[in-house]
């Protein structure tokens, strides 16, 4: 059998965690952040998990994991 490719993007926009989830930066947050609250940004700074729905379509993309 071939070897599979990883996706490109999933390498770069994600992080595997020692328990097998997925950190990932948060979206909405490089320009005209005027529109948003300052709640929207206080929450949204730093990294989040990705859902649990998300995270099998995404390691589907990494066949063999990611660094």
């Amino acid at each position: 059998m071939p070897k599979l490719k990883t996706k490109s993007g999933v390498k770069k926009r994600f992080t595997l965690t020692a328990s097998g989830l997925l950190k990932h930066g948060v979206a909405g947050k490089r320009h005209r952040l005027t529109h948003h609250t300052a709640k929207y940004i206080r929450q949204n700074r730093g990294t989040k998990l990705l859902s649990k729905a998300d995270t099998a379509t995404v390691k589907a993309w990494a066949p063999y994991g990611l660094q």
